[in-house]
């Protein structure tokens, strides 16, 4: 090659990389303009929540910072909705609600991924996943009916439907990955003598952390923010949860901007404190339940 080829050649390519070059800078540019755009949809209205409950209620209504911080706002409106005990039975509806999944869910995903080459595990497997898009006011009323006759409205009967509502998202995430696992880890421990149950506990659901991980924050994320289930199920007003709780506050404040404001961060602190810290389980988790 004589050196005039030899430049032009190299001089081609340089242009070549600048040009991919500038049009991944153009493509990055685009894209976080994108995200700062819409974190507005976020940060706005959580920036008002909060300058609103520090206010008074003539100064309510305005993106203006408060010019006195109202602190006692929280503790007002932590004693007109009884906060301490609508957390506690947002608490234990939670936790009862996350561990049941994880007992049950992960193993029902287990069985149908690895026998998905049966006709009935198959049908059993997009059943539940065409569940997942039927509305839930379809169903709102015949639950209520039906938790009503099998005197199941109370805690109990709310945490079992967190269950087996949460059954068709839990397959999908958690099939696929299953599937992924290497069946002679299984055949390995048979081998050995290892029943069902001692290779699902002992070899598979260690190896499911991250869905597990996924699977309990998701369901948490759901049951301590629900409003419709608990409001259908739940007859006992000392049952009741925060979103409960705030619903009957908001109605008899409504005027009190300040103070309903106050008692929703309050509602919102733990459970987005538990979503900070185990967001990257969360999106790695479903990543890896969808592609595998």
């Amino acid at each position: 090659m004589t050196t005039a080829s030899f430049t032009h050649a190299h001089s081609g390519g340089s242009r070549a990389g600048g040009s991919a070059g500038h049009r991944t800078h153009s493509v990055n540019w685009w894209l976080t303009a994108a995200v700062a755009v819409l974190s507005l949809t976020i940060l706005v209205p959580l920036y008002f929540t909060v300058v609103t409950a520090l206010k008074t209620p003539a100064q309510a209504g305005t993106f203006s910072p408060p010019t006195t911080w109202q602190w006692h706002n929280f503790a007002d409106a932590s004693a007109k909705v009884d906060y301490p005990k609508a957390a506690l039975n947002s608490a234990i509806i939670t936790v009862a609600a996350v561990v049941l999944t994880l007992l049950t869910n992960t193993f029902v995903a287990y069985a149908v991924a690895r026998n998905m080459d049966k006709r009935f595990f198959r049908f059993f497997y997009y059943f539940f996943i065409a569940a997942m898009f039927v509305p839930f006011p379809v169903i709102m009323l015949p639950i209520a009916k039906q938790v009503g006759l099998m005197h199941l409205d109370n805690q109990l009967g709310l945490v079992i439907l967190y269950m087996v509502l949460g059954l068709g998202t839990n397959l999908f995430i958690a099939t696929g990955f299953i599937r992924s696992i290497p069946v002679s880890l299984e055949e390995a421990a048979r081998i050995d003598g290892a029943g069902t149950w001692r290779i699902f506990w002992t070899i598979i659901f260690p190896l499911m952390g991250p869905i597990n991980a996924t699977i309990a924050i998701l369901t948490a994320l759901w049951a301590w923010n629900d409003f419709l289930l608990p409001l259908i199920v739940l007859t006992d007003q000392n049952n009741q949860t925060i979103p409960l709780a705030q619903y009957v506050f908001s109605s008899q404040f409504a005027t009190n901007y300040p103070m309903a404001f106050a008692s929703y961060l309050m509602a919102m602190a733990p459970i987005l404190v538990v979503y900070l810290l185990a967001q990257k389980w969360v999106i790695g988790g479903v990543m890896r339940g969808a592609v595998k």
